[in-house]
């Protein structure tokens, strides 16, 4: 009788947990489609990261280029297949459509895809669209619809999203000029290794533009940290210069040739300024 029970109990909880092993099976069927669609995506990528490394030296409509973007193409579509859901594959797919010259291309498809992927919610897709509604065109309040999307990408901080905004807050071109809100767009944006963010902000630093406090109040944190640690007020405080040159080593880093001139040119103020003193 008691094993009956154990039994009747086991077989009574089994039944009770179809519900949640069918949702488990659900999900692992969802990262399943996904792992698939990412495996797509990246084959497309590839092939149209292959297409980016010779075009320059071939003609945009070249028929050598066709294998490669048609590779792109279906990887892109086989992605979205095996995961509708996917903001990735949308966006890659609408690049490969607007871009390139491939054959069945479609730039009203490729701004359709654009359009959903940048709804859905993909940075990438967010930039993009922001980018092409700041072109000149018929469509009413384009600028308000860029800002729109760009903003959006933004709150993910897009790298590039963040240097656009920044410069649209410089500039005060369709919003009321902010130099603090452009200096933290462009500190953000070259935290993420954004090149020409770095420039924008390192440049500004040199001018005398002063450093907002919702910037330098993480230096404060950083320099509670450092008197922990025995260094004095002075050792941590905020330095512009060498705050640029952080910077312009970031473009730098990234291969940017303006990085180089910029520390070349700190470099040659230094010396001048040391040859002066040792003069006096």
């Amino acid at each position: 009788m008691a094993a009956t029970a154990i039994l009747a109990k086991f077989i009574g909880k089994a039944s009770n947990s179809t519900v949640s092993l069918y949702l488990f099976n659900q999900q692992r069927g969802m990262h399943s489609r996904n792992k698939k669609a990412m495996e797509y995506i990246a084959k497309g990528w590839s092939a149209l990261k292959e297409v980016d490394r010779v075009v320059d030296y071939c003609e945009l409509k070249d028929r050598r280029l066709f294998p490669l973007l048609r590779t792109a193409k279906e990887n892109f579509e086989l992605a979205l297949e095996a995961d509708n859901t996917n903001t990735h594959a949308r966006y890659w797919l609408s690049r490969v459509h607007m871009k390139y010259h491939v054959p069945g291309a479609n730039p009203a498809v490729g701004a359709a895809l654009l359009i959903e992927a940048a709804e859905m919610g993909d940075p990438e897709a967010q930039y993009a669209l922001g980018c092409q509604l700041r072109i000149e065109n018929d469509y009413v309040q384009s600028d308000q619809q860029a800002f729109y999307y760009l903003e959006k990408a933004v709150d993910q901080l897009h790298p590039g999203a963040l240097y656009l905004l920044g410069a649209v807050y410089l500039t005060g071109d369709c919003v009321k000029k902010d130099i603090a809100s452009a200096l933290w767009c462009f500190h953000r944006a070259s935290e993420k290794g954004h090149a020409g963010a770095a420039i924008a902000y390192g440049s500004l630093l040199l001018k005398g533009v002063e450093i907002p406090e919702s910037l330098t109040k993480f230096s404060v944190k950083r320099g509670s940290a450092a008197r922990k640690l025995g260094k004095s007020k002075e050792s941590i405080a905020i330095n512009p210069v060498e705050l640029a040159r952080e910077k312009f080593q970031i473009a730098a880093k990234a291969g940017y040739d303006l990085g180089f001139r910029w520390l070349a040119r700190l470099e040659e103020e230094e010396k001048r300024l040391l040859t002066e003193e040792c003069s006096e």
